[in-house]
């Protein structure tokens, strides 16, 4: 299991934007997958995007075209930009690295969209 440090987040107002960061320390090799849920107050944690070594991306339907994910494998980080943010994007976002079939998870960081 690797350590993943986030940092990242706060507040910001309809519209406007804010960067995630996430690092894994633990693995000598570049971790197999990482990427962000996300979990808002009454509500399950839910994917928001995701990368693999190969910098194959997915995002959830609600982020696509406001949010990029991005990685750099020599610092063993990834990235997610947000843009566009919505009161609805308002969550604690977690980072998850999954390197061969284990999971593992960032402390959270509170991002909070006011309109």
């Amino acid at each position: 299991q690797v350590q993943l440090v986030e940092s990242g987040g706060g507040s910001v107002q309809t519209g406007g934007s804010l960067a995630l960061s996430c690092t894994a320390s633990g693995s000598i090799v570049p971790v197999d997958f990482m990427g962000w849920y996300r979990q808002a107050p009454g509500k399950q944690r839910e994917l928001v995007a995701r990368i693999t070594i190969n910098e194959h991306t997915n995002y959830a339907d609600s982020v696509k075209g406001r949010f990029t994910i991005s990685r750099d494998n020599a610092k063993n980080t990834a990235y997610l930009q947000m843009n566009n943010l919505k009161p609805e994007d308002t969550a604690v976002y977690y980072c998850n690295a999954n390197q061969r079939g284990v999971n593992s998870w960032g402390q959270g960081t509170q991002v909070t969209v006011s309109s």
